[in-house]
């Protein structure tokens, strides 16, 4: 089993899908293995992060482990 990370919005228009499995580990290992665009998308100081459904406040010290889904949350619109 592995890790899941899921693109919401404009991230899954870059990822070109809505989620990834990824090997489990330390979170700048697993962007290292991304797509450049990807990675730098992901690292925005606007987008946000749920790990198993729970809002983090920090990116830092993430590891992932097995069966684990991390969300990346693009700031939302509305019109």
């Amino acid at each position: 089993m592995a890790a899941k990370l899921v693109f919401l919005g404009r991230l899954a228009d870059i990822a070109g899908m809505t989620e990834r499995a990824v090997a489990t580990g330390p979170l700048e290992t697993i962007l290292a293995d991304l797509p450049p665009e990807l990675a730098v998308a992901l690292l925005g100081e606007r987008i946000r992060l749920a790990l198993n459904g729970e809002l983090l406040v920090s990116h830092g010290g993430i590891v992932l482990g097995e069966g684990d889904e991390l969300a990346f949350l693009p700031p939302v619109s509305g019109g």
